[in-house]
């Protein structure tokens, strides 16, 4: 096994399997700082893991998603795991399209316990929001191995991740 596939395997076992991951979201704010420089938001999302991509049930007006439109970069991170990871966020669209279905099953799912009470699917502004992991770093028992993946090209990086 590669180290690739390797860092892949802990990263289904911790994320996936249908949980209802905590994670912190970061986005680029629509305007500037004061100074004129790039500001980052971040806010922590519920997210459902699959195939290197987390997915999080939103509204499309939200500040996020605005910003998203913007910006589709965006970064993440789990503290309790010691994960974190750069990605392409992409608005997949009204929860209820055809072309949902599949994931929104899975994301009731994983959200059961508060699914219900927290969306308005009627609302065509209840959208899934997909966030396609590009690079990260797993940290494993505080700085014991460190797995610096590239999902992209599915490989470890031996210059590094991010941190």
């Amino acid at each position: 096994m590669s180290v690739y596939e390797e860092g892949i395997k802990l990263i289904d076992e911790m994320f996936g399997n249908g949980k209802d991951n905590l994670i912190a979201l970061a986005t680029l704010a629509r305007e500037l700082s004061a100074d004129g420089k790039p500001r980052p938001v971040v806010r922590c999302v519920d997210a459902y893991y699959e195939d290197c991509t987390f997915y999080v049930v939103t509204y499309a007006k939200s500040n996020k998603m605005l910003q998203i439109e913007k910006n589709a970069e965006v970064s993440i991170a789990f503290c309790s795991e010691m994960f974190t990871a750069n990605g392409t966020a992409e608005n997949l669209g009204w929860v209820l399209d055809s072309k949902n279905s599949g994931i929104r099953t899975k994301l009731r799912s994983a959200f059961a316990d508060w699914y219900e009470m927290a969306n308005n699917e009627n609302d065509k502004d209840c959208c899934i929001l997909a966030i396609h992991l590009i690079r990260g770093t797993l940290n494993i028992n505080h700085w014991e191995k460190l797995y610096h993946l590239d999902f992209v090209n599915k490989t470890d990086m031996e210059s590094g991740g991010i941190f």
